[in-house]
């Protein structure tokens, strides 16, 4: 019977939901009108087709079916490449910024086969983008809460409504945190009760915080860092103390298996 079962779970949750996908375009399109970083890389790649169109009588027949065989290439190996990290990624910050990174390249590499000086306009401009821009990380939190040090001390202190607390030390100045900002909020929506709290302390913005909670904010840092605390004291942390993070190591089921999340929640549900 078990395994009739798993199938229609798999089945459900990868139903398609229309109203979840259309959702996502708007806020998709959203997104490119109103960041910096989104509206600028769109710029960019749409300068490439307005180029296009623009010189595509200057090349000799030759050239110009040498070229269409090139991006036709290109495409299909960036498709290939997107679909590839659409399965594999979990979060959808994940997957645009892996996207965006195979666009770049791709690019780069059409504009060299069309002129070397187009290809260093190109990446002349990724430089200023990523030097002047930066990746928006995910904005909600769900039933998690945004706390400051000074909250997070007092709660851990002078004790509060919830045992466990599992707080989440980002910085939304780094790669790695907003790849994963939408990790902890997605979980807290699922495992927060009265016996476990979910919190978030940015650390871009109280970096003195760091060296009480033991995260090392060096070469490579150790952000973001995840630490469960019961009754104020510490009882596990990912990852572990003295070792970096890598957003790749980071998902909704090995934090839920590192802390046993389903166990917390079965013991609310039993009265535990």
């Amino acid at each position: 019977m078990g395994k009739k079962a798993k199938p229609s779970n798999n089945n459900n949750e990868n139903s398609i939901n229309p109203i979840e996908y259309y959702d996502i375009t708007m806020n998709i399109l959203f997104a490119i009108v109103s960041e910096p970083y989104y509206l600028f890389h769109f710029l960019t790649f749409f300068s490439y087709f307005s180029f296009r169109l623009s010189t595509s009588h200057l090349f000799s027949d030759q050239f110009a079916g040498y070229l269409l065989h090139r991006e036709f290439q290109a495409l299909v190996a960036f498709v290939t490449l997107a679909v590839v990290k659409m399965v594999k990624e979990e979060t959808w910050d994940g997957f645009i910024a892996d996207t965006l990174l195979f666009a770049k390249l791709f690019l780069v590499g059409i504009s060299l086969v069309v002129d070397f000086h187009l290809a260093l306009w190109y990446m002349l401009t990724f430089l200023v983008i990523y030097l002047f821009t930066q990746q928006p990380a995910y904005m909600g939190l769900g039933s998690a809460t945004q706390l400051t040090p000074l909250q997070l001390e007092s709660l851990l202190t002078e004790g509060g409504t919830s045992r466990f607390w599992l707080v989440e030390f980002r910085s939304s100045l780094s790669s790695s945190c907003i790849r994963t900002s939408r990790v902890l909020p997605e979980l807290s929506i699922t495992f927060s009760n009265k016996n476990i709290s979910f919190g978030v302390v940015d650390l871009g913005l109280f970096p003195n915080t760091a060296a009480r909670f033991g995260i090392s904010l060096g070469v490579p840092d150790q952000l973001p860092t995840y630490i469960l605390f019961e009754n104020a004291e510490e009882v596990s942390r990912f990852p572990d103390m003295h070792s970096a993070t890598k957003s790749s190591d980071i998902s909704k089921k090995c934090l839920c298996r590192h802390f046993e999340l389903d166990k917390h929640l079965l013991d609310y549900i039993g009265g535990k």
